[in-house]
């Protein structure tokens, strides 16, 4: 067994397609239509054909209480590996990108929070 999909609750999925793509990096890969919503995902440009992104709407109403308890409490809904964390930091802030927690150390890593502008805290991580 392995993950195919993981998914991200996004408050509006034409403006995290923007951030997810066009600030992050990462890949569109399948954009279908799907009533009001779309089927919308996204994969790290290093590998195409890996795990996708899917940027799921909110709509639920349990959904949206549970973004706002997560990202109250400081608690990122995803976390993404990265190889030089403060090169991608300073990338980041330089787009504009609102930083929670700057580079930190955390056991055998360095971690980074930061507000994806549609109701989540996303932590990417360098391990040691």
């Amino acid at each position: 067994m392995k993950i195919m999909v993981t998914s991200i609750l996004v408050d509006d999925q034409a403006k995290a397609l923007a951030f997810y793509h066009y600030v992050l990096g990462f890949e569109p890969k399948h954009d279908t239509p799907m009533g009001r919503h779309r089927w919308l995902t996204l994969t790290s440009p290093n590998d195409p054909n890996g795990v996708e992104l899917l940027l799921e709407p909110d709509a639920h109403p349990a959904a949206k209480v549970y973004k706002a308890a997560l990202k109250h409490d400081g608690i990122p809904a995803a976390s993404f590996g990265v190889r030089d964390l403060q090169a991608e930091y300073t990338r980041l802030c330089a787009a504009g990108v609102q930083f929670t927690q700057p580079p930190s150390e955390a056991d055998a890593a360095l971690t980074a929070v930061f507000d994806d502008t549609c109701g989540n805290l996303i932590q990417i991580i360098q391990k040691h």
